[in-house]
């Protein structure tokens, strides 16, 4: 089943993100948009597949309709989770979009092979990431016909 989401209706993205400063900057420009999302925000990879697992503490989340997803995280990578999430078979319809600072060929190659389904790098200038950020909104908020999970 598919979801084309109404403007009236609620998005739920995870951000997986160690950096305060970036998931703060992140989380302020997806205020700007003044579309109705609804930001539920991780540290670690281990956090990110408990919240996708709805495992611990996480057993009542809402699945996401989109995860952005930092690499270079504590305890699991970011390639870990997309290696995790991309072959399970209740998570793997789950668009993730790599957000890094990493301009690796490497590190590109790598997320791809693991099926990320975009690879953002963060620009350091912070009205380059809000345009980033209303860009990826509009995208996948506007454009994108997503699975909902139901099969």
């Amino acid at each position: 089943m598919s979801k084309l989401l109404e403007m009236s209706e609620t998005f739920n993205i995870l951000l997986v993100e160690d950096n305060v400063a970036h998931a703060r900057l992140i989380q302020e420009a997806l205020k700007t948009s003044g579309m109705p999302v609804k930001l539920i925000s991780v540290r670690d990879g281990v956090e990110a597949m408990n919240y996708l697992n709805q495992a611990g503490e996480y057993a009542e989340s809402t699945r996401p309709d989109l995860v952005l997803l930092d690499l270079n995280l504590p305890r699991k990578t970011g390639h870990e989770v997309l290696e995790e999430a991309k072959t399970s078979p209740h998570l793997k319809q789950i668009p993730m979009i790599v957000l890094s600072t990493s301009n690796s060929p490497g590190d590109i190659e790598k997320a791809y092979s693991h099926h990320a389904n975009c690879y953002l790098v963060k620009p350091r200038n912070i009205g380059h990431l809000f345009k980033v950020v209303e860009r990826i909104q509009e995208f996948w908020l506007q454009t994108a016909t997503l699975a909902t999970g139901v099969v």
